[in-house]
C-alpha cells in the first residue's frame, strides 16, 4: 500500500516493542501460502532504498477495527479471503466488493485478538467503508469503526543484499503475509522483492515510546520511495477514484491470494465466480513506464502506443520525471477495442509507455 505525507519519525513511535522485544517471534510458515516471483518474467529491482533498512511515514493509510462474538463471520460474508483463515500469525489480503463484483476496497485483515480484526485500507475510504459494512451488521454481534485517529502506520523495507544491516527489530515475521506483534504493535510482512513489513501501533503506545531517533541500521525515507516499491511488486490499491470501478480479477487478486473460491457466499461473489469458472479475464492490472515526461493519478484514463485502453490503478514519479504506473488494460493478444477511450479523448491522451514485466505470473 502507498502512503503520502506525513514525517520521517514514524518508525520510532511505530514498533518501540519489537525493538525491545530481545528475541524472535516464532512463526508457523508452513501455514503461510506465499507467492512466487514469475522466474520467465524476470527479478523486479527498485535501485533506492537497497541497500539499508528505512523507515516509511504512511499516513495515508487508515485502520478499520470489527469488533464483537460473530466478527469472523461477520466478516467472511463481506469479503472475498477466507476470514476463517485468519490467525495470531497470519494475515489476509481481501477485497471488499459490490454486488457486481467490482472492489469497493482492498483490506489487509490482522486478528487483533480473538474477537477483533483490525483492516488496513486507504485512509480516504477508511470512513465510507466503515459505514457501508455497517449497514450489513443486522442482528450480528459485532461493530465496525473508524479506528485511524488512534493508530499509526509505518513501512519497513529490508536491504535487498542479505549481507546488508541487522535487522533494527527482534521478531520481524520472515514469511509473506505473516504476522508477529509486542504489546499492542503488530508487524505485517507484505512485500517479498526487497522484503517491507507494515508496523501498525497504538497512538497512546506510540506517545510512550523511546526518545526520538532513527533506530539502529533504519534510515527514514519518503512516503514515495515506498509508493515505488509498491508500483514495481505489482501490488494493486484502490482510492476514491477508483473504488468501484475494477472487477476483482481486474486487479490481479486472484493471482495474489486474496480470492477464497472454495468458501460460502459473500458479495459479489457471482460475478467474481463466473468470472473464474466460465471466462478468460481479458482486462488485467499490467506494469507500464512512459518514455516522457509525465504525470498520472489513479482513474487517470488513456491509451498505448498499441491502441489499448487503460486505466491508472496507482503511479509514481520517477526522478527524471517519467512515470511508471500500474494500469488496469487489455492482455497481449487481446481485442484493444474493449474498453476504448472515445475517439476524442484518446487522440489527447495517447502514452508513449513500455509494458515492464510483474514479478508475478499472469494466468494464460
Amino acid at each position: 500500500m502507498p502512503g503520502a505525507g506525513g514525517s520521517a519519525g514514524g518508525l520510532e513511535k511505530a514498533a518501540p516493542g519489537f525493538l525491545r522485544c530481545g528475541v524472535g517471534i516464532p512463526i508457523k510458515s508452513d501455514r503461510i501460502r506465499s507467492r512466487q516471483p514469475c522466474k520467465s518474467q524476470g527479478k523486479t529491482t527498485v535501485n533506492s532504498m537497497c541497500s539499508e533498512w528505512n523507515s516509511v511515514p504512511l499516513d495515508s493509510l487508515g485502520v478499520l477495527c470489527v469488533r464483537g462474538a460473530d466478527v469472523v463471520s461477520f466478516l467472511q460474508g463481506q469479503v472475498s479471503n477466507d476470514v476463517a483463515l485468519l490467525g495470531p500469525e497470519r494475515s489476509l489480503l481481501a477485497g471488499y466488493h459490490n454486488p457486481q463484483g467490482r472492489v469497493i476496497a482492498l483490506l489487509h485483515l490482522v486478528q487483533a485478538t480473538a474477537h477483533e480484526v483490525l483492516a488496513i485500507l486507504p485512509r480516504e475510504l477508511a470512513a465510507p467503508t466503515a459505514s457501508r459494512l455497517a449497514k450489513f451488521i443486522l442482528r450480528a454481534k459485532v461493530s465496525v469503526a473508524d479506528v485511524s485517529a488512534s493508530w499509526q502506520v509505518t513501512g519497513v523495507v529490508a536491504p535487498e543484499s542479505p549481507a546488508g544491516p541487522p535487522p533494527p527489530f527482534a521478531g520481524l515475521p520472515q514469511a509473506l503475509n505473516a504476522t508477529a506483534r509486542s504489546g499492542d504493535s503488530i508487524a505485517l510482512r507484505i512485500g517479498a522483492q526487497p522484503p517491507r513489513w507494515l508496523l501498525i501501533a497504538p497512538l497512546a503506545a506510540a506517545s510512550a515510546a523511546q526518545p526520538a531517533g532513527a533506530p539502529p541500521h533504519c534510515e527514514p525515507a519518503p512516503p514515495q520511495a515506498w509508493q515505488r516499491l509498491s508500483v514495481a511488486a505489482g501490488e494493486p490499491e484502490v482510492f476514491a477514484a477508483t473504488s468501484e470501478e475494477f472487477v476483482a480479477q481486474m486487479l490481479n487478486l486472484d493471482v495474489l491470494g486474496a480470492i477464497a473460491f472454495d468458501k460460502g457466499c459473500y458479495t459479489g461473489q457471482e460475478v467474481i465466480a463466473r468470472a473464474h469458472y466460465r471466462g478468460r479475464v481479458k482486462r488485467r492490472l499490467q506494469r507500464f513506464v512512459s518514455h516522457t515526461p509525465l504525470r498520472l493519478q489513479p482513474g487517470d484514463t488513456g491509451a498505448l502506443n498499441d491502441g489499448r485502453a487503460f486505466k491508472v490503478v496507482n503511479a509514481v514519479a520517477l526522478a527524471d520525471g517519467r512515470c511508471e504506473f500500474l494500469a488496469v488494460a487489455p492482455c497481449a493478444g487481446e481485442d484493444c477495442a474493449a474498453g476504448r477511450p472515445q475517439p476524442q479523448a484518446e487522440r489527447a491522451r495517447v502514452i508513449d509507455a513500455q509494458q515492464l514485466a510483474l514479478p508475478y505470473c499472469l494466468p494464460p
